[in-house]
């Protein structure tokens, strides 16, 4: 099947908070959600050049975000 001009995409957002574009006429893979936005191929893909600027997956930041543990002195 080729790919028509006319295909309305969905933005959709993983629940580790990766974006990718889902045609509207397909069933949103599990794991996934739409994040609102629809429109063109590319109208999607700006979209997400726009709102994804932080491409590690939530895990990591949350990681990442966690300030790290003080070792406890032994000499105390």
């Amino acid at each position: 099947m080729t790919e028509s001009t006319e295909t309305i995409y969905r933005v959709v957002i993983s629940d580790e908070g990766r974006y990718s574009i889902w045609p509207e006429f397909k069933e949103i893979p599990w794991g996934w959600r739409a994040e609102g936005k629809q429109g063109s191929k590319q109208e999607c893909l700006d979209y997400i050049a726009e709102v994804w600027t932080d491409m590690r997956p939530l895990s990591l930041q949350k990681i990442m975000a966690t300030p790290p543990q003080e070792e406890q002195s032994t000499n105390d």
